[in-house]
């Protein structure tokens, strides 16, 4: 067979040259899709390769856009990355050579339309909705209503993937308004509103929405079985859901059929019928995998990037019994989730990806949690920890790793591109964010960037193949007890990491010698005493309005963290998860009290040094400690606004007192004067307004004449050893589970920051500026940002000239370190012993000295 294939291949490219290489294309490609199978398929990839290498006129790009189309239809269903590939190139060569103005070609239902349906599927959503809204705006340009339509039905599905439920209710109702669908276009969004009505428990209004072509449509048995799962009446809505299958067309594909085995399967799972749910699941699996004939779990070699994959593991693990093939089949739902995640080159992607596989991340630790209480088996406990780490931080985590790569080998013009597309990546995102924000969207323009954020996408995803060929050990994350334990014996510290689930909170704690595993119980009492402490810092009157009721609630808080248990040690390391990340640890108490005299509360500041960190990888990444201290101080200062910042001057004084400082003030803290300077220092600190953002908008944080977004901030590269943020809210974001809270601080740390001073709440202005001026007057004698963090906060307790009202943890608890133990001058504990071991030799040498004097 390979040799008539051969013998045919040779004989057609004999042909090929003898006629022109336009009508050779257009016929290879007709002969391929007459008969689409694998052999054929072999024959032209061969003819590809050599056309790719003769294509002079638009006519022969034209012709090979076509050729493209087509294998990319081929393999869409059986190879959805090589498919994805496929129509990039395809829309590449498309836009590039402009060739809509040569011809009629439908390059949205032949390429974009496809190419958006294969991103949403490997769950690539921030290249699905680029690509959506550019075929949308083709559509606009050439008056084709019915495909500007089925562009909008395809943004609503993305939104809905995305549970963005408010949005697709919203794309939908605008759409009715302005546009006049065909009836089944019509019925298909009224469906898709309906779903989305259902998902976010509307459940009367979805009840009295109509379609418009009658109950008996598969779209409203559909929507019935969603309802009827909604409300738990499983069997009802597996009736349903078998009528809706009977109304389908049957030419759907053997990916889909695969899926709705799959989704009968959790029907029959809800309904406690466990041998129909297996026998459902490995019916999906022989499908998706057409050499696969067991009832076994298929070996992990022979799976792909499909999120089918995903939901068979997950559901064959719900009923394992036996701990061991449970965590097997987690195993290998997390192994095709990382083959997705691999194609993924967009922050928005990885991040949208992230709340399955934490899902996920909890049973799995819960597994281990309930094998160890049984079995007492101590390896459980470090493969829950990994569990935990797995996906912590991950996309933090990430690029932390690929900036140190980048440092490592500045030189290299690979990673050189690398860098600069995803910078690239970062500004065009936020140029879309601005367009938004500020209603000064331009739909030609907002076209231009999305195509270019596709272009950048494409050249990132094939630079990555090459980088991890080049360097496959450089994003290695994997870590060993032994190592960890050997940093923490080093730092003389104790980790504290929490996993905050939805029904517990897992607590590991780690020393240089012991490994420890909690469970607590998020019970009701547990919930209120973490959300009412985190509450007490609202506004600067919570606390001090009723001081016992906070007293009260921050030993609760205390007790419900098991903090106790880390009591013997005076360095602590805290990977704070969920809700905990808005936690000042600081200001918990150890023991019950009834002063009201704040300067004499058992706060746990006065017990420790406490240093956060976004994970243990994080944590153990090699950060050298700081030897110079050069300081570039950003002071706008905001005179003559409406939230001017006076005290900031008596800030800036301070630090100009105490370090090697330039200061930018006033109408010279700009944003350009900002960027430029702030590599050349080793500690930044910027004095200055800042807001967490809303769910819809993101961080930002202000300069002197104007405002940088998240975005562009993740876009800069900075290598400061520290960054201070002395600014409101710079650690509060919307909170993505598993990465924490989307702030300027991360921003900072994303951007290359090693270590970071920021703050969880909006504070007073006047207390900021004396807890700065004691960090800088303790950093100059210790070098340790954890140490004069600490202090600074000691400090300002023991001032007599502040009010008791004024010492509520309110005003000094706000500021947390991020970071490691690194610049904590441990040696100076060695030094002490030295200098009393110098002065006892001095004083026997002083005394031999006058013995002999006296003698003589």
């Amino acid at each position: 067979m390979k040799k008539i294939v051969v013998l045919l291949f040779l004989l057609q490219s004999n042909f090929m040259f003898s006629q022109n290489l336009e009508e050779a294309i257009y016929t290879a490609t007709e002969t391929f899709n007459s008969n689409p199978n694998t052999t054929a398929y072999i024959l032209l990839e061969k003819q590809k390769t050599l056309f790719k290498n003769q294509l002079k006129t638009k006519d022969d790009q034209l012709a090979f856009v076509f050729l493209l189309c087509n294998k990319g239809y081929y393999l869409r269903h059986s190879a959805a990355n090589k498919a994805i590939i496929t129509y990039e190139e395809a829309w590449s060569r498309f836009s590039k050579h402009k060739l809509s103005a040569l011809s009629n070609y439908d390059i949205i239902e032949n390429c974009l339309k496809p190419l958006g349906n294969l991103y949403i599927k490997t769950s690539d959503y921030t290249n699905a909705e680029s690509t959506i809204k550019q075929y949308i705006y083709l559509a606009k340009q050439s008056k084709n209503a019915t495909q500007e339509i089925a562009g909008i039905i395809n943004l609503s599905i993305l939104y809905q993937n995305l549970s963005k439920h408010l949005s697709v209710i919203q794309l939908i109702e605008k759409t009715l308004k302005i546009k006049t669908p065909k009836p089944v276009q019509k019925q298909k969004l009224l469906s898709i509103k309906k779903a989305s009505l259902i998902a976010i428990g509307k459940i009367k209004t979805a009840t009295i929405t109509k379609d418009i072509i009658g109950s008996t449509s598969y779209n409203s048995e559909f929507n019935s079985y969603l309802l009827l799962l909604k409300e738990g009446d499983y069997k009802n809505a597996l009736l349903h859901f078998n009528n809706y299958k009977k109304l389908l067309q049957k030419d759907y594909s053997l990916r889909f059929a695969a899926k709705l085995l799959v989704q009968e399967a959790q029907l029959y799972y809800l309904l406690e019928q466990p041998d129909r749910t297996i026998k459902n699941l490995f019916d999906a699996t022989k499908i998706l995998l057409p050499n696969y004939n067991s009832n076994e779990l298929p070996k992990k070699e022979d799976l792909y990037a499909e999120n089918t994959f995903i939901d068979i593991f997950d559901l064959l693990a719900e009923l394992q019994l036996n701990a061991k093939k449970k965590l097997h089949c987690y195993d290998l739902s997390f192994y095709v989730s990382s083959l997705l995640l691999k194609n993924l080159t967009s922050q928005e992607s990885k991040l949208g990806n992230l709340t399955n596989n934490r899902n996920r991340s909890e049973k799995s630790i819960e597994t281990c949690f309930n094998t160890f209480k049984k079995t007492q088996d101590s390896t459980l406990i470090m493969k829950a920890l990994l569990y935990a780490e797995r996906h912590k931080s991950s996309v933090l985590r990430d690029m932390s790793f690929k900036k140190t790569l980048f440092q490592k080998f500045p030189k290299d013009t690979l990673l050189q591109k690398e860098k600069l597309l995803i910078q690239q990546q970062e500004q065009i995102t936020n140029q879309l964010i601005n367009q938004q924000l500020y209603s000064t969207q331009n739909i030609a323009t907002n076209n231009e960037l999305y195509k270019t954020l596709s272009t950048v996408s494409m050249q990132l995803k094939q630079i990555k193949q090459k980088v991890v060929a080049k360097y496959p050990n450089a994003l290695n994350f994997n870590f060993t007890i032994e190592t960890l334990q050997q940093k923490l014996t080093t730092d003389n510290a104790v980790l504290v990491e929490y996993f905050y689930g939805r029904h517990a909170l897992y607590q590991f704690v780690i020393s240089k010698d012991n490994l420890s595993f909690y469970k607590i119980d998020l019970s009701e009492e547990n919930r209120n005493n973490i959300k009412t402490f985190i509450r007490q810092f609202d506004n600067a009157s919570v606390i001090n309005n009723n001081v016992n009721r906070f007293t009260q609630n921050a030993f609760n808080t205390f007790k419900t963290l098991n903090f106790g248990i880390t009591s013997s040690s005076k360095n602590i390391l805290i990977i704070p998860d969920g809700l905990l990340n808005f936690i000042p640890f600081e200001a918990l108490l150890t023991t019950e009290t009834t002063t009201a005299s704040y300067s004499k509360m058992p706060f746990v500041v006065t017990k420790h040094h406490l240093v956060y960190n976004s994970s243990i990888q994080m944590y153990l990444k090699q950060n050298k400690p700081i030897k110079s201290s050069s300081v570039l101080g950003v002071f706008p200062v905001f005179e003559n606004s409406n939230q001017p910042l006076p005290y900031s001057v008596n800030e800036a004084k301070a630090i100009k007192k105490e370090m090697n400082v330039r200061l930018l003030m006033k109408d010279q803290a700009t944003k350009s004067n900002f960027i430029k300077n702030a590599s050349e220092f080793d500690i930044l600190h910027l004095s200055t307004h800042a807001t967490s953002g809303t769910l819809t908008e993101p961080a930002r944080i202000e300069f002197y004449d104007t405002t940088m977004f998240l975005n562009e901030l993740y876009s800069l590269t900075i290598n400061n050893e520290l960054v201070v943020l002395s600014a409101c809210e710079t650690g509060v974001g919307r909170l993505q589970k598993g990465e924490g809270a989307l702030s300027i601080a991360r921003g900072f740390q994303y951007a290359g920051a090693k270590r970071i001073l920021f703050s969880l709440w909006q504070i007073n202005d006047l207390s900021t500026s004396k807890i700065m001026q004691s960090f800088y007057k303790n950093y100059s004698t210790n070098n340790s940002g954890v140490i004069a963090n600490q202090n600074s906060k000691i400090n300002y307790l023991k001032n007599d000239a502040i009010s008791n009202i004024k010492k509520s943890p309110y005003y000094w608890s706000a500021f947390v370190f991020y970071g490691d133990f690194s610049s904590i001058p441990q040696y100076r504990f060695l030094n002490i012993y030295t200098y009393i071991f110098i002065v006892i030799i001095l004083i026997l040498l002083v005394y031999k000295t006058i013995r002999s004097s006296k003698k003589d």
